[in-house]
């Protein structure tokens, strides 16, 4: 054969295993941009929250479709939008919006598109979760009955959280619900617990000192913070949340335990009005549009406790509301108090008298109860939020100087030094065995004859006296979470004698 006919033969082969792979695209054109919103034509058969890719020159820009109409497409641009400009091309990623997970995030502060903000190099993510994602069935779930230990006393004696709950923190800016949030956070070490903290609308240096402070507790190990700064455009603080929530979803579907916060959906419905109303939705109540509830309640419900048939996960849900002079019954408040499990409302005549945190026990419920709480806090605290809130209104009738009869004085009493052990500083998380043992202290009277000013200095001077003189106890009551005659018999023991001890006598003197 020449060589010619031995060329033809071989093209003759190659020709006839040529199968054409034609790769199948569908490709728009921006026909209007502005305000981090792009209106697109020729997409038509996008779907509902797929990503899109704009071709800029100064290279790619993501977004996601959220206005499927007859004739265009709108979307919002995550991102620098400013270098998007009319007749650009537009590609339909075939997937619906999703978030890096995995591992490798935990430590890292993060925007909600998974890119690192912290300057500690690239992210190697395990897998993508979509952010938008349906919430697990009843069929899956079991009951909220295994608490969150938040280390703050007056949460933990009488609004427990418990791990699969969606409890809500709400307020009126600067009072301490960021604090509550953080505080819960760093008292998660060594309860084998993940943490995601989302940071909605937030001053990033703000979000800076926060960082710096869970590092220095040593909470960012377990820690995941997702930023959407105040700078960022209002598409970043729309998904940033349900980021958040993928993120966390990646732990819970290990079968491990996750607290999620969202600091705060305040801000988050501001950003999507923002969104809606450039989008020309029609406004609804208050202007906000009218699946504004729709789109809390689609996150919020995702926290759940799974049965162990499906892993024995959990993500508990913080959620952050802001209020306008204290009106908890403005939207966006009532919303999402009628989607979560209980409230812990944060009162400002409280914190502008000193009492911080500023817990109303009157206003705050937790819908789960006791059931989040072990047995020993449950024994010493049950009636703790009765008198707590019953102390108000006494103190209330009392200023208008009427004649107290002895059980009204002795409630009165007993209300003021309840009072004073609920303040806590920040940042300093109490064990669950210390609170049973300064609880205990003072609902069997132990510490009636202590003066209501002294009762700081005796709550601290207990737990350094327990630190040595009953670390057994401590231990006890950490390990068996209950209380018998007999450790109950310790413990007043242990009262008694750090009250007759030098360190005590001195500090009364």
């Amino acid at each position: 054969m020449s060589t010619k006919d031995f060329i033809i033969e071989q093209l003759k082969e190659q020709i006839a295993d040529f199968k054409v792979k034609a790769k199948q695209e569908t490709v728009g054109r921006v026909i209007e941009v502005g305000d981090g919103i792009a209106r697109i034509e020729g997409v038509s058969d996008v779907m509902m929250s797929e990503m899109l890719e704009f071709k800029t020159s100064k290279g790619s820009v993501y977004g996601v479709a959220l206005n499927l109409e007859e004739d265009r497409v709108g979307a919002i641009i995550l991102g620098d939008y400013l270098g998007i400009k009319q007749g650009d091309e537009v590609k339909c990623l075939k997937r619906i919006l999703e978030a890096p997970v995995g591992e490798s995030l935990v430590g890292r502060v993060v925007n909600p598109l998974g890119e690192p903000l912290d300057g500690k190099g690239e992210i190697a993510a395990v897998k993508h979760y979509p952010v938008e994602k349906i919430a697990p069935g009843v069929i899956t779930r079991e009951s909220v009955k295994q608490p969150v230990q938040t280390g703050i006393k007056v949460i933990d004696a009488i609004i427990p959280i418990g791990r699969g709950q969606r409890e809500l923190i709400i307020g009126d800016r600067q009072i301490g619900k960021s604090a509550i949030a953080i505080d819960t956070i760093i008292n998660q070490k060594g309860q084998k617990m993940k943490c995601v903290y989302v940071a909605i609308g937030q001053k990033e240096s703000k979000v800076a000192g926060l960082v710096a402070k869970l590092e220095q507790c040593g909470a960012m190990e377990y820690t995941i913070v997702v930023l959407a700064g105040a700078s960022d455009p209002a598409s970043l603080l729309y998904i940033a949340p349900y980021a958040g929530c993928a993120m966390a979803e990646y732990f819970l579907d290990k079968g491990e335990d996750v607290l999620i916060v969202y600091d705060d959906l305040s801000k988050h419905a501001v950003s999507y009005r923002e969104i809606s109303l450039l989008l020309r939705r029609p406004p609804g109540r208050e202007a906000y549009p009218g699946d504004i509830f729709y789109l809390h309640s689609r996150l919020l419900e995702r926290a759940c406790k799974l049965n162990k048939d499906f892993g024995g996960g959990s993500i508990t849900a913080l959620p952050i509301i802001e209020t306008q002079a204290g009106d908890m019954s403005a939207y966006i408040p009532t919303n999402v108090i009628s989607i979560t499990d209980g409230q812990i409302y944060l009162m400002p005549e409280l914190f502008y008298q000193g009492s911080r945190p500023a817990v109303d026990a009157g206003l705050s419920v937790s819908r789960v109860g006791s059931s989040a709480q072990i047995k020993a806090m449950k024994k010493v605290a049950g009636k703790m939020k009765l008198e707590a809130a019953q102390f108000r209104e006494l103190a209330a009738f009392v200023q208008f100087g009427s004649d107290l009869d002895k059980d009204t004085k002795a409630k009165l009493e007993r209300g003021k030094r309840l009072s004073e052990i609920f303040k806590q500083g920040q940042y300093s998380p109490v064990p669950a065995a210390n609170q049973v043992l300064i609880f205990y202290a003072l609902i069997n009277g132990l510490a009636d004859d202590v003066p209501v000013e002294k009762i700081s200095d005796f709550e601290t001077g207990l737990f350094k006296y327990a630190a040595v003189s009953g670390a057994k106890i401590l231990k006890e009551i950490s390990e068996k979470q209950d209380l018998n005659d007999e450790l109950e018999k310790k413990m007043k023991e242990l009262i008694n004698d750090y009250k007759d001890s030098e360190i005590w006598l001195r500090q009364e003197t």
